[in-house]
């Protein structure tokens, strides 16, 4: 009886896995203590197979209550495996107007899949690196907030485009 729930278990898995024909790549970092540093970069490492079909690029974070913002600064960073480099500084809406998290989820944790680059091609095969930090200031200091707390992941997806 209990090989039957594993193997259904199993099979249930593979069945919603296969479900996703799109993602190309998709991977999370969980961040420790649910805050993320401001001197903690994100990186993720992934190679590219395919350097003629169009792609949309995302970045992923699931937030918790304890997010005291309604944006969010990022500092992006693309290496292709020639030695370019693509930095970006990026603002996300994390809350609407009424301070209600934007994201699914039915619970305290919200996930936010938020457009990284749309229609893109990727000029040639090879290793390309993605790296994100966060870039959080409270008005009028300069110094960036230390522990942005209410983060829990940070992930990172592409797709293939439809």
């Amino acid at each position: 009886m209990m090989k039957n729930k594993i193997g259904l278990l199993f099979f249930v898995a593979v069945l919603f896995a296969s479900c996703d024909s799109n993602s190309v790549f998709d991977e999370y970092v969980a961040l420790p203590k649910s805050s993320w540093n401001k001197n903690n970069t994100i990186q993720f490492t992934f190679p590219v197979n395919d350097s003629i079909g169009k792609k949309n690029l995302y970045i992923n974070l699931r937030n918790n209550k304890d997010y005291g913002y309604s944006n969010l600064f990022l500092i992006t960073q693309m290496n292709f495996p020639d030695g370019q480099v693509i930095i970006d500084t990026l603002e996300y809406d994390m809350a609407d107007v009424t301070g209600k998290f934007l994201g699914q989820g039915f619970s305290d944790i919200k996930e936010n899949k938020l457009f990284y680059k749309e229609n893109i091609t990727f000029p040639r095969t090879g290793d390309y690196t993605f790296k994100v930090r966060q870039a959080m200031r409270k008005n009028g200091e300069i110094q960036g907030v230390e522990e942005l707390e209410g983060i829990t992941h940070v992930g990172f997806r592409i797709e293939k485009t439809q």
